[in-house]
Order: structure tokens, then sequence, then C-alpha cells
């Protein structure tokens, strides 16, 4: 308890020095590194302690009683920048605020130097730990209660830093007022502060490794940022919101999800609506939940994969460049803004997957790049640290710290926002060392060769503690090689995800269909050879936003010939798409044949849809998704080689493709057959292993698509005449430029 009655001691006790020399001077100029050996309460000797502020802007202070009435000691001034000492008598740590006489207004504040540290030894343990969830239950800004007070606890890494400050809209930018502690045995600095506001604007003030002040640093664990162009963290703490979709969470666990129907639309959420009547703005994530969720089930596609939301400084990178990982962009709203969208897509039975970025980050001022004045999240070498390609940091994922970071990121995005999936973006530029270099600018692995051994470490990591943490959702791998065991166990020596983007298939068939149909004849192996490979992964077949940008133009641009060849071209090859082993992507716009070449400074081309046309391939898509879910054999091995039989793989003269797809219940079996060419084929002898009725389920060429309207009547009998190697076959009318699906169920 504190003697008043004492309590002027400072000045008329004993000449005692408490502040050690040059201290005072050092917190001045802000280049002191251990500030709590300088600020907040010191016994200086029995019974006597001196409390001592850094408080740049301030007229006076006194150090007064904890509900503010008693004035302990009025403050001295030892320093014209703010910088102020009292030394009063008390027999045990006295408990006090500060009364701070700004000039123009009175404030009463609690002295954040008071406080002792909030991370314990086994906190600090965990952010080393590759796993676990500690970096965003321990780091960033953290809103809690400690010793009795409630506020923000701030933690960044930062080991080789001289000195850390929290710095923002509380301290006018002010790095002397908020320096940090340094915990010595993680390098990591931590700074609790009662009584902030959220939603208030915050950075980190960082002198480096060289003694240089570096660009003020945004927070990497922050879960909110400013809207672009401005770049400060703001204070909301980590996500803990309420739910409402324990059902979506439980059923989306059961089952094989390679058995699944899963049909994705990809989506740009800044270009996918635009409001022209308000300065062409982007939809919120509230007015998205209420516009394109609707949409998306409406379409029959299962799940929406979103290009990445983590905070971005730059509309051009389109998310692929974050500064933020741990932060929904403030471009649609707030972070329970984007819950709610969550929340909404669930409710409709749409599952949410996130584009996620792990492999590089932006060189920006204010983002991690040389986070202490040392390479700390990247390489040091530019030949492992440094993407030629994006002009990126790379991250060192040998470094456990690094690794820590990323896995917990991608456990957030899971668990925090309750997300079904995450599409990790450009694994090959993580997997190879030399991946876009050229000899001399790489550096072999321990035995000499091009893989990264610690980028395969992280992946498998990665996914391994996705899996367990979070039953029914899945990852998904963006690799453009013939890397092995993509999407294969780790405890069979495989990366671990749960699919692989089949860019394989992707580049074979869209030149194919590029093609004008006099010459596909010699192009016919671009559609038969994926099936060499199609089970060795387990692939999702995307047409996704890379293939509508950087002068490719749209998927109807690829198509040749006049008006009707040309959307007839499509349909037939978005039928063949659907028809084909793999789940299926569709990039936004594509649904109804946009014509021109995605921007993402502009809306889709929703007003295509007043033409038949446009309307009629989007009527194609939303039938395929839904004829998807209910045939069983278009789905249910997927993944799985006796899911598929070749019919026809070798009439390369008429540019005709035939195939089966099997289910698991025997004689459940879906025909489907592929006429790349403008000529209608009637009596097309088409052999069938099974006899019976096979219903035509879909045609491409249908009159409500905006076809010839040519086809068979709604289905054919199977006639005991041998084809194709099958003891049955069927007489069809191929339509011109088209794709039929037949099915044909067993018993």
């Amino acid at each position: 308890m504190i003697d008043i009655g004492t309590a002027r001691a400072s000045r008329s006790g004993p000449d005692i020095t408490g502040l050690p020399a040059g201290a005072m001077d050092a917190i001045v100029m802000a280049r002191h590194g251990d500030p709590f050996a300088v600020l907040g309460p010191h016994k200086i000797a029995q019974g006597l302690w001196e409390v001592r502020a850094m408080l740049p802007g301030a007229k006076a202070v006194s150090v007064v009683s904890h509900d503010g009435v008693s004035v302990f000691e009025v403050m001295e001034k030892r320093h014209p920048d703010g910088f102020f000492v009292a030394r009063f008598s008390s027999r045990e740590r006295p408990d006090y605020r500060l009364k701070i006489d700004w000039g123009t207004a009175t404030e009463l504040r609690q002295d954040p130097y008071r406080f002792g540290s909030v991370l314990h030894d086994s906190d600090v343990r965990q952010l080393r730990e590759v796993g676990n969830d500690a970096t965003y239950r321990f780091l960033g800004a953290q809103q809690r209660a400690h010793e009795g007070a409630s506020g923000f606890s701030f933690a960044i890494w930062a080991p080789n830093a001289r000195r850390v400050s929290v710095v923002g809209d509380f301290n006018n930018w002010d790095g002397r007022a908020h320096a940090m502690r340094l915990r010595h045995d993680g390098g990591v600095w931590e700074l609790f502060i009662p009584d902030l506001k959220i939603g208030s604007r915050y950075k980190f003030e960082i002198l480096g490794a060289g003694g240089n002040l570096l660009p003020l640093k945004a927070d990497p664990v922050a879960f909110a940022a400013e809207l672009r162009p401005d770049t400060a963290s703001l204070l909301y703490g980590a996500p803990d919101f309420k739910w409402s979709d324990a059902d979506w969470m439980a059923k989306r666990g059961q089952g094989d999800p390679r058995k699944k129907p899963t049909t994705i639309y990809e989506v740009h959420l800044g270009s996918w609506m635009r409001v022209p009547e308000e300065n062409n703005r982007s939809l919120t994530y509230r007015e998205l939940a209420e516009k394109l969720i609707p949409y998306v089930q409406e379409m029959g596609f299962s799940h929406i994969e979103l290009l990445p939301i983590t905070e971005h400084p730059f509309d051009g990178s389109w998310g692929y460049q974050t500064i933020s990982l741990f932060a929904p962009t403030s471009r649609f709203g707030t972070p329970e803004d984007f819950h709610y969208f969550v929340e909404a897509a669930h409710a409709a039975g749409i599952g949410i997957i996130l584009d996620w970025v792990p492999g590089h980050f932006p060189v920006d001022g204010h983002g991690f790049g040389q986070m202490d004045g040392t390479h700390l999240y990247e390489h040091a070498d530019p030949r492992q640290g440094f993407h030629q390609d994006w002009g990126t940091y790379i991250y060192n994922f040998g470094r456990s710290e690094v690794a820590s970071f990323l896995v917990a990121n991608a456990r957030f995005w899971l668990e925090r926002y309750h997300l079904d999936g995450l599409r990790v973006d450009a694994v090959a530029s993580m997997l190879y060392l030399d991946y876009s270099r050229k000899h001399g600018e790489w550096i072999p692995n321990r035995y000499g060769g091009n893989e990264n051994l610690e980028a395969i470490d992280f992946l498998r990591k990665m996914n391994e503690t996705a899996y367990a943490h979070s039953p029914g959702a899945t990852t998904v791998a963006e690799e453009s090689t013939a890397w092995p065991g993509v999407s294969q166990p780790t405890y069979t020596g495989g990366l671990g995800f749960g699919f692989k983007w089949n860019m394989g298939w992707m580049h074979d068939t869209l030149r194919f269909i590029s093609k004008e149909p006099v010459h596909r004849r010699y192009h016919y192996h671009d559609l038969t050879f994926g099936l060499l490979y199609a089970f060795s992964e387990n692939f999702i077949l995307p047409i996704s936003h890379d293939e509508v940008v950087h002068g490719k133009g749209s998927l109807l641009g690829r198509m040749p010939g006049d008006e009707w060849q040309r959307f007839a071209n499509m349909r037939a090859y978005l039928g063949f798409m659907w028809g084909h082993p793999g789940k299926k992507l569709l990039f936004m716009g594509q649904e109804f044949a946009q014509g021109r070449e995605w921007n993402h400074d502009s809306s889709i081309e929703w007003d295509l849809l007043q033409y038949p046309v446009h309307s009629g391939v989007k009527d194609l898509v939303r039938d395929l998704n839904h004829l998807y879910r209910a045939i069983p054999a278009l789905h249910e091995l997927d993944c799985e080689p006796r899911g598929f039989e070749w019919l026809v793989a070798d009439d390369s003269d008429n540019s005709v493709i035939a195939w089966v797809r099997n289910g698991e219940k025997d004689g459940d079996i879906a025909v489907v057959v592929s006429n790349f060419t403008p000529v209608p084929r009637e009596n097309y002898r088409l052999g069938v292993p099974f006899s019976g009725f096979y219903r035509e389920a879909l045609n491409t060429d249908a009159g409500i698509y905006g076809g010839s309207n040519l086809g068979n009547a709604g289905g054919v009998n199977a006639e005991e005449a041998e084809s194709h190697g099958r003891p049955y076959s069927l007489d069809l009318t191929l339509p011109p430029l088209s794709t039929l699906i037949f099915e044909r169920r067993g018993g």
C-alpha cells in the first residue's frame, strides 16, 4: 500500500539514482531495446518506488490512485520530449494510473509498463512447433483481459530487431510511446496495452538489425486491415464467431469426397457483379450472400472457389500477392460480414473453397519482407528467396517459425471461418528449386537434386494438419507437372492433397477445340491422351481464370467458325467436360459464354443473358450440374479406373469420341458420345455393354440450349448387334458439334 504521507520522497528523500545512465536518452531517441527495464514502476530502495513514463506531447502527468481520485505524486518532466519520473514510498508494488494533461484534454490512463508478460514460455515455444494454432492465438493483436484490465496484447516475431514499438491512432503513431518487450527465448516482442478500441489502426515500428528504422510494418497476423490504398492493420482480435452451421459441418465429413458430385464455380468477388449506378462499385460480402449464393444454388454448383480474399494492396494481383494472410479483405466488408457470407453459403448447401497462397508474398515495404531488417520469412539468397516471374519473395519453408506461421494460417481459415477447402496456388513453383530458373540461378538440394525438400515437408505437414483438424474439408493442388503422388496420402509417400487440378487435360482439350473442325482429325490424340493418366491422381478438370486472361480471350473466343458453330462448339465441349472423369471447375462468366476476356475491374457480361444463345449455354451448364448429381455413374467413380471404359477412341476421321461411365451398382452406366464436326451423323452404330433402354439424358444440341434440335427422340433401345467389341449396340443420330449423355439403369 502506498503511504501518501511520504509521497514526496522523490524531492525530500535520499538522493538515490534509480535511472540507469543513458537510459532516458535511449528511450527518448527510441533506441532502447528493453523498455521495461526503464519504464513503469521500479523498486529503487526498500519501500521506495519510482515510476517512469514516456508520453510524447504530454504537458503534465500525475501518478494517481486506481480510481483516479487520490494523487500520489506529480511527475517531474525530465526531458522536454515527454519523459516523466515520480518517486514515492510504498510497502508493495503500487497499483496506479497516470493522469495526463495533453493541453487540450485530460486523460486517465493505465500504464502498460506496470503489467507483466502475457505470453508464457510454453506459448513462445509453440510458435516453433509446426502444426499447432499458436500463431493466431498468441501473435498479432489479441483482445484479452490481463491482470484485471481489458485491452489488446500485441506480439510479433522479429528476433533480430533492436527495438519494436506498436504505433497507431492511440499514440499519434509515435514509436516512443509503446515500445515492446523482447522475449529472448523466442525472438518475440510483446506488449499489453489496456483500454484500446476495436477498429483502431495500428502498425509496428521496427529498428532493424542494422540500426536503421524500417518502413512501418503491417501486422503479419492482423485479423482485419484498412481498405487500400491505406495499409494499416485494424484492432479486431482473433475471430470467434457464433455459428449455426453444425448440420452442414457434420454432413460434409460423411462419405468419400472422391465419390461426391463436386462442381466448382470459381469467382473473383470484386468483378462477379458490380453496381454501375454507384460508381461501378463491387458488391459487399452481405450483398454477395444475397445474390451470388442463390445464383450458384440455382445453377447446381456444389462449391464456390474464391480467388484470394486475404488482404492485398494491389487489385491487379487478384489477391495472389497478399500482405495480411489472416484478414479477409476490407474491400467487401468486415470479418463479421465475411462470416455472414460463409454462413449463408452453408445454409444453401454450398461449400466455400479459398485460393490460398503459401508460395510467395509481395515485396511492399509495409509487408513482412525483411521484417526485422533481415531476411526473416524469406530466404536471404535470391536464388532461393526471390521469385523472378512475379517479383515476389519466396518463403523459407525450412524455418520452423515460418512453416508454423503458414500451417496455422491454413488451420485459421478452415477452423475459424469454417471454410470447406483450400486450393493451394502455384504448387509447382514450390516443389522445384529450379522452377522458371536457368542454369546457375538456383541452388540444388543436399542430394544435388532440384526438389525443394523443405517445401515438400511443409506441404505434407500442412495437409496432415488440415485433415486432422477439419473433417470433411479438402485441399486442392494447382500443380502443373508430372510430380507423382500429389493427391496420395503422405504415409504412402504422397504430398497428401485431396485433389489436383488436371492442367494437362485442360491444355490438351482447349488446343483441340480451338482447331477448325476440318483439322481436328489430326489432333484427336489431344482428346484421348488424358485418359492415359486420368486415374493417377484425384483430378479436378479446371477451366479457370488463368484461361480467360492475358490475351487468351474467353472460352467462347477459343471456338472457331461462325456464330452458330462457336456456340455449338462450346456447348459440345462443356458436355464433353462434364461427362469426362474428374470433378469440374468453371470460372465465372463462362457458364453463359461471356464474349470478352475477363477484366478484374469490371463486372462479367450479365447483359448477354438477354440473348437466347447465351442464356442457352447457361441453361446447359445448370442442367449438366444437376445431371452430374442425379446420375451416380457420372460422379461415383470419377477417380477410379473401373469407372471408365472406352467405346470409341479411334474415330479421328469423324472426330467422334465415346466412352462408358460406370457407377457403383452393376449395370448403372452413362454413355457419353461427342461429335466434334459440324456434320450430322445418322445411323452411327455405337457398341454398348448392356441391353435395355438408354435414355437420352442430355443433348447439347437441344433447341432449348440454342441447338438445331437434332437427336434421338428421348432415347434408344440397345440392339443385339455386336459393335466396337460389345455384344449390344445403339443406332444413334449424332447432331453436329454436340455431346450426348445417355443413362442406363441397372437391373
